[in-house]
């Protein structure tokens, strides 16, 4: 009876374990916004450029070929997200919070080219025009710079691992793995035809699982059997997006070393060029870049802060009943 008495908390307890597993993915929930990345604040707190550079993506396919692995197979599903060119596309807009490039549509130009011969035959059949109006359509946009590349890299179990221990029948343990995404990005002239600059980027997903479990006996024919666990796994395609926007950073500081484009205040741009070539050199690791970059956006926004700051005291007071006396009688007088 005793035992039975004690077998109660411990199902409770595991009842309360299950409990605290998290059940966002188990109910409906509304539609959120995409995360804003480090990568990605790193991106858009770069220098203003002297000029946008005007650039076209025709396409940023998956080169590795891989598919999704199963418990059961393989499955027809890629292992890597198939719209890589649409992240890239972002990317490049997020640069200096849409400074640096001029992006132009190409991958899917004719859907753009269908739509403005669909305009001029409406405008020929019921206006009457004979040639192309300019001032209704101008003409396209050209690009300068084409970028080329791609994901080039997509290794599984990278590194693998874990940890367990149980006593009397009651354990625990931690299993990870990590893979690693690698993408492609060069800058190409229209010119010339000339590779102007090429960059390598890699981005680890990692994943882990936790349980826990408890198989004994507590009485004559009365066993204890109990288990919890959580995996968590790091989205494929928000790494897939990481590695394109350091891709894009990358390729704007080598640019920059080429002397291809440069900053507006080329001295304001030392500080982030020299970060940049002390990563690409190993003497900074990326974390320490991105706590750096942090911290300078920080400071920058602090002046910003206690402007807005002061401008909403000076509201309030000008709103308070004391100022609107002190108004009303110097109005008086």
């Amino acid at each position: 009876m005793m035992r039975r008495l004690l077998l109660v908390p411990a199902l409770c307890a595991t009842l309360a374990a299950c409990g605290s597993v998290p059940k966002q993915g188990l109910n409906p929930a509304a539609p959120t916004l995409g995360v804003t990345t480090k990568s990605q604040q790193s991106l858009q707190s770069l220098p203003p450029p002297a000029r946008k550079v005007a650039v076209a993506v025709y396409g940023f396919n998956d080169m590795t070929g891989q598919f999704k692995p199963t418990d059961s197979g393989q499955t027809l599903s890629r292992a890597v997200s198939q719209g890589g060119g649409s992240i890239l596309v972002k990317a490049l807009q997020d640069a200096g919070q849409r400074q640096w490039f001029t992006v132009v549509e190409r991958e899917r130009l004719d859907n753009l080219l269908k739509e403005r011969q669909i305009i001029n035959e409406m405008r020929s059949r019921y206006l009457g025009e004979k040639s192309v109006n300019t001032d209704a359509l101008p003409a396209m946009l050209f690009a300068g710079v084409i970028l080329e590349g791609g994901v080039v890299g997509f290794d599984t179990n990278t590194m693998t691992g874990g940890a367990g221990a149980a006593f009397l029948g009651v354990g625990g343990d931690v299993k990870y793995r990590q893979d690693t995404v690698t993408v492609y990005l060069r800058a190409v002239s229209v010119r010339s035809g000339e590779v102007l600059a090429s960059v390598t980027t890699s981005k680890t997903i990692a994943s882990y699982a936790i349980s826990g479990s408890a198989f004994r006996y507590v009485g004559y024919k009365e066993l204890l059997e109990a288990e919890t666990g959580v995996t968590f796994n790091e989205p494929d395609q928000l790494a897939l997006q990481q590695a394109v926007e350091k891709a894009v950073y990358a390729l704007v500081m080598e640019g920059v070393e080429l002397k291809l484009w440069d900053f507006a205040d080329p001295i304001g741009g030392i500080v982030a060029l020299d970060r940049y070539r002390q990563e690409r050199a190993g003497a900074l690791s990326a974390e320490q870049v991105e706590k750096l970059n942090k911290r300078d956006r920080k400071n920058a926004s602090r002046p910003a802060r206690s402007t807005a700051a002061k401008n909403s005291s000076r509201l309030i007071e000008a709103q308070s009943p004391a100022a609107s006396s002190k108004q009303t009688g110097r109005t008086k007088g």
